[in-house]
């Protein structure tokens, strides 16, 4: 269940805990449900977990401040918890604009985690806008100082952007690790296959996150149903997707957003059997069917992140989507359309959206999101 982290001497667990999508009561994402997600987290750390992954905007209502994840993952690693896991969070890249900022941002993830060290601190969401200020404002020199320090222990960089400035953002810095999205649709988009084999090959530890597509994947058209059930070894969705990015022996953590105890004790089992190189031919192939069977029918490559958001016209941006590709993967379902007219009931339609464009400067997968969501107006109103 451990795998070598990079060029670090650290062990860490396959399975990483996400703490992006945690149980919420109500639809105020600040408001986590803190009894039944520190029931998980605790379980999945019991059972030999030991990554977990926050950061400064995870369960907040905006990108200029910090979110609930990070005060929540300090309560729940309480009681001896801290000291059984590698704790991962992240600066927040696009708040940053001086040296000083660094240290600001940190010295507060520092007090709002309970802790005097971060074991792996990451770069967040480095892309082509944010890259060029972070280096002028010395983000090497900031990194070298808080290794030299002890506020940090590991340094590396999360990222969504083209091939070409992964490969150079790489090159740039002695990173430990890096984090990547990568999953049976993603091979060939952002960092990709390529990006995971550059990194690798350069000693860095890998981090996967979105390796179901933000739940994308799980959600299998009756066609490729048809594909898994005509395995010789019966595996949910779920379980084909993360055992094909376990596959890859360059993986070191996959990340999985955990909302129920029955994803935590779920992925716990798959993980505990996804060894590196373990697929066949055979079930390869299987998993290339179903690929192709996608990439057919999905119309906007959303991962449910909700980067996007808020939505200065109210529009649940991430929901649209959703319910878009809902109607086009599986077999234009009328339930699409009801979830559509029952989401433009509490949030606002996208027919209300102002192409402001703030949405589009935050959108780690480049979509076009103001033509996409004329296109949903145009489907479902």
């Amino acid at each position: 269940m451990y795998r070598k982290f990079g060029k670090t001497k650290e062990m860490v667990s396959a399975l990483g805990f996400g703490c992006m999508r945690l149980p919420i009561i109500g639809t105020d994402p600040t408001n986590i449900d803190e009894e039944k997600a520190t029931e998980m987290l605790r379980h999945a750390i019991d059972a030999g977990v030991n990554y977990v992954d926050t950061a400064y905007p995870y369960h907040g209502t905006g990108f200029t401040r910090g979110g609930a994840s990070e005060l929540f993952v300090a309560k729940a690693l309480r009681d001896g918890y801290r000291q059984k896991v590698k704790l991962a969070t992240k600066l927040p890249s696009w708040l940053i604009k001086t040296r000083d900022d660094m240290d600001k941002y940190l010295n507060e993830q520092l007090e709002r985690l309970e802790t005097d060290t971060i074991d792996f601190y990451l770069v967040h969401s480095l892309n082509e806008n944010v890259w060029p200020v972070l280096k002028e404002a010395g983000i090497s020199e900031f990194l070298q100082e808080a290794i030299k320090d002890g506020r940090i222990k590991y340094a590396g960089f999360s990222f969504h952007d083209q091939i070409g400035l992964f490969k150079e953002i790489v090159d740039y810095y002695d990173w430990s690790f890096c984090q990547i999205q990568y999953n049976y649709l993603d091979e060939k988009y952002q960092a990709g296959r390529e990006g995971l084999e550059y990194a690798a090959k350069k000693g860095l530890g890998i981090v996967i996150m979105e390796p179901l597509r933000g739940g994308n994947i799980v959600n299998l058209p009756k066609e490729a149903i048809e594909v898994i059930d005509q395995a010789d070894v019966k595996r949910t969705p779920a379980e084909w997707g993360l055992r094909w990015v376990w596959n890859h022996p360059e993986v070191s953590v996959v990340l999985s957003g955990m909302t129920t105890m029955d994803h935590v004790t779920e992925n716990i089992k798959v993980a505990q059997e996804g060894e590196a190189n373990s697929l066949t031919t055979k079930e390869l192939d299987i998993v290339n069917k179903v690929k192709n069977l996608f990439e057919q029918r999905i119309k906007v490559n959303c991962t449910g992140c909700a980067y996007c958001m808020p939505c200065p016209a109210g529009i649940n941006i991430p929901g649209c989507f959703s319910t878009y590709n809902d109607h086009w993967v599986f077999d234009a379902t009328p339930a699409a359309k009801k979830t559509y007219e029952l989401r433009s009931r509490l949030t606002a339609p996208a027919s209300k959206c102002v192409e402001c464009g703030k949405c589009e400067s935050h959108c780690p997968q480049g979509i076009p999101i103001r033509k996409e969501l004329k296109n949903v107006k145009e489907l479902f109103e």
